[in-house]
């Protein structure tokens, strides 16, 4: 099954300056992913700004989304919200509209406990009948799922999959053996600077950024360490590792406008508050995907 295993591309959801989705650009982004390959399609991720766009904005990008994809590659939409009963309506506009999964994150003010998002997750599952992918993202969100929680909500009918952040002590295999233990989920991580290490360790999925812009060179990792060629997995991290840097030091969605722009995708500002990298560190974004570019060609 594609869906939660493999390469999940999540691209940037393009919009104006008072939050409305321009759908034509949205689907010359989507386009080179399925013309790619990619397993399935995060859309409204983190990356897709989600938390900045309206209930009616989502479910536009939804719908043109589905209809630009034409059931070419599975699409797994962001349902996030701050209310459980708000995201139950996300859930249900995304099923009207078509998707083929959820992928829901636990999004609060106030700090949610253990219980509060079993409590959550328990009610957006009863919205539909598709699959759910929880959403560990404590940098965001400012929760963590629980391993006990996680093997909880594993009994849920429809919740199929964990999209986990990068360990802090850098042990995947470790991990990935305890989670394996209490549940059969498909896991998978975000984190694009630690892909590498997670597929060669044995994740099910990555959920990537970089792969909403730069679908190709996200699959050639992925399918080296399918073959096993650690050799090559790592060759093609490093390429990416001056790219990483970046991500990590500026924030991935940052990064994404400026690359957007250079690799002429389109033109666009993140969401306010958020500002657009200044001169300087466009350069060195603009230095990365030169070396990435030079790697390729050599």
């Amino acid at each position: 099954m594609r869906l939660f295993h493999g390469l999940s591309a999540f691209p940037l959801t393009p919009a104006d300056a008072s939050g409305r989705v321009d759908t034509e650009a949205q689907g010359r982004l989507l386009d080179p992913l399925c013309a790619a390959g990619v397993d399935s399609i995060g859309l409204l991720g983190s990356t897709g700004i989600y938390a900045y766009l309206t209930r009616g904005e989502r479910l536009r990008a939804v719908r043109a989304a589905v209809a630009r994809v034409g059931g070419r590659t599975p699409l797994l939409v962001g349902i996030g919200a701050l209310r459980t009963d708000q995201a139950q309506g996300l859930a249900r506009d995304a099923a009207d509209a078509g998707a083929d999964a959820l992928l829901l994150a636990p999004v609060s003010y106030t700090p949610l406990t253990q219980g509060e998002v079993y409590e959550h997750v328990r009610a957006v599952a009863r919205a539909t009948d598709l699959p759910i992918c929880l959403y560990n993202n404590p940098g965001t969100t400012h929760f963590t799922f629980g391993r006990e929680l996680i093997e909880r909500l594993a009994g849920l009918e429809t919740v199929a999959a964990v999209k986990m952040p990068l360990p802090a002590d850098g042990d995947f295999a470790d991990e990935l053996t305890a989670l394996r233990r209490c549940t059969a989920l498909s896991i998978g991580y975000s984190g694009d600077w630690g892909a590498a290490d997670a597929l060669l360790a044995g994740a099910d999925a990555w959920y990537s950024v970089v792969a909403g812009l730069l679908p190709r060179l996200a699959l050639s990792l992925v399918r080296a360490a399918r073959a096993g060629d650690e050799a090559e997995v790592r060759r093609i991290d490093e390429r990416c590792r001056p790219l990483w840097d970046t991500f990590r030091t500026f924030g991935s969605l940052r990064v994404m406008y400026v690359l957007q722009d250079l690799l002429a995708l389109g033109t666009a500002e993140p969401p306010r508050p958020l500002l657009p990298l200044g001169d300087a560190d466009r350069e060195r974004v603009a230095e990365a995907l030169a070396a990435l570019r030079a790697g390729e060609a050599g």
